[in-house]
């Protein structure tokens, strides 16, 4: 995510990353905000289909038709921005434990050890505010969960028509998988620029005067491409994640409504 500064490590792709992270910190470098990463995206998944459900409960109640791509739409932004005003803290927290490199990421006066040791020295220097740096463009970014779960149900949708079957079949894995995956590269190929956006607001290391401060910035010194940067490690780190989270609530969610169906 480097915004062309001489502050931050130059990396030329992939495998020169890390290997760079290796040598100045070994394996514990690699897994830096390892954490908050876990306990932010397990609150999020779980928050996110909470709401979202019952966003589109209440929109269906007493209407027959399925709901149209904009109320999806509407609805899953609906859902990621209730979300990230319970999670904005923990994505901070881990921005500012992967963000500790030049050399300190070695030495005795790491700044930040831990997900609430983060969390509690952002909150004692920083305040409230600290642990909502990033909510502003968080809260446009929740256009990539509004995007994506948009096209996971119109692709659902589309797929059953196409070999005719109920709008509300259940998918093969493979098929869900599928679904998933294709629904989750075009979010992130839409909204990518965001994340990079606001974790450059979150880096300790930098001071930006806002959002405006830090497109025009990154623009000057890297271009379009600068907004597009670690987009490939990152499609490959969260895709397979999402399939494996959909696949696995739908299944548990068919499994559910089958038990209780079989309760009446």
């Amino acid at each position: 995510m480097s915004d062309g500064l001489e502050l931050r490590p130059k990396y030329k792709g992939i495998l020169h990353c890390l290997s760079t992270i290796w040598k100045l910190d070994g394996l514990r470098g690699l897994y830096q905000g390892v954490t908050p990463n876990v306990w932010g995206a397990g609150l999020s998944w779980g928050l996110y289909f909470f709401f979202y459900n019952a966003i589109k409960s209440y929109k269906t109640e007493g209407r027959a038709e399925r709901l149209e791509a904009t109320e999806y739409l509407v609805s899953a932004a609906q859902a990621g921005a209730m979300t990230l005003c319970i999670t904005n803290p923990f994505w901070v927290a881990k921005t500012r434990l992967m963000l500790q490199y030049e050399g300190v990421v070695n030495a005795p006066q790491r700044q930040y050890k831990g997900m609430f040791g983060t969390l509690w020295k952002i909150y004692k220097y920083e305040g409230v505010r600290g642990l909502y740096k990033g909510f502003v463009p968080g809260l446009f970014g929740t256009s990539h969960g509004a995007l994506q779960f948009m096209a996971y149900e119109l692709l659902k949708l589309k797929y059953n028509q196409h070999i005719n079957r109920s709008p509300e079949a259940q998918l093969s894995t493979v098929e869900y998988i599928s679904v998933a995956a294709l629904s989750k590269i075009f979010a992130v190929a839409a909204t990518y620029p965001y994340q990079v956006v606001r974790a450059r607001l979150q880096d300790q290391h930098m001071s930006y005067e806002g959002v405006l401060d830090v497109i025009a910035r990154t623009w000057r010194k890297e271009g379009i491409g600068g907004f597009y940067k670690g987009i490939a490690p990152n499609l490959i780190r969260v895709t397979p994640a999402c399939c494996i989270t959909f696949v696995v609530y739908e299944n548990v969610s068919h499994f559910l409504l089958n038990l209780r169906e079989e309760k009446k």
